[in-house]
């Protein structure tokens, strides 16, 4: 028999055991934190990715807004244009330009824009683009929180995530829902001071190609680059 106490041969072989185990447990903590962040990330690429389905899309929306005002935006294909109408005027995207439009119908063409400001100025609408590049900002980040949620939408099923402590952005919080074909159907946060709440009311497969006009009585300066 061992020279070695009984007691002691119990505590030094006990030692290696319980280093493992903390170690052990260490590593599953830091496992359930990685996951987690994966998990979170994927939520958030998957909504974007969702959403970036908008732009293949031929639809009109129409939104109720913060103050009880409604917008409208109207996309179409082969030539891709977007339309937005809301109580300050209307502004059109094309390949050719991007014109906006007060109330009385004063215009001004400028050089297309790849990504409209949020929200668009005169107005509480945020469009699908500018929340897009909020998500795939947020998409980036390591200490964003995200949960999701579905639902139904105007007759149509939504994916919602609401996000918060998000760098980067013009907000460290907000949310929307996006429907199963990629139209924005809600958005809500409180930017610059100003609280943003957008909900689609309607949707329908199809467009007014007038939308993309404009009426006789408008003044248009043109602005672009030569």
């Amino acid at each position: 028999m061992s020279g070695v106490p009984f007691r002691a041969r119990l505590i030094s072989v006990g030692l290696p055991a319980v280093a493992a185990a903390v170690l052990l447990s260490g590593c599953t903590g830091l496992d359930e934190a990685s996951a987690a962040g994966i998990a979170r990330n994927d939520l958030i690429s998957e909504t974007a990715a969702q959403l970036s389905r908008v732009t293949d899309l031929t639809y009109t929306a129409k939104y109720q807004l913060t103050d009880g005002e409604s917008a409208t935006v109207t996309q179409a294909q082969r030539p891709t244009r977007t339309a937005y109408d809301f109580p300050g005027g209307r502004l059109i995207r094309t390949a050719k330009g991007t014109i906006n439009c007060d109330k009385a119908w004063t215009c001004t063409q400028t050089d297309p824009t790849p990504v409209l400001p949020e929200p668009l100025p005169g107005t509480a609408l945020v469009t699908p683009e500018a929340a897009l590049a909020m998500l795939n900002t947020a998409a980036l980040d390591q200490d964003v929180t995200a949960t999701r949620r579905d639902t139904t939408i105007v007759g149509r099923p939504a994916s919602c995530l609401q996000l918060a402590k998000v760098d980067g952005t013009p907000t460290s919080e907000f949310s929307l829902c996006v429907t199963n074909e990629g139209a924005m159907a809600s958005f809500a946060a409180t930017i610059d001071g100003k609280r943003i709440d957008q909900a689609l009311t309607a949707y329908a497969e199809k467009v007014d190609t007038s939308t993309f006009t404009l009426p006789a009585t408008a003044k248009l300066t043109d602005k672009r680059t030569r």
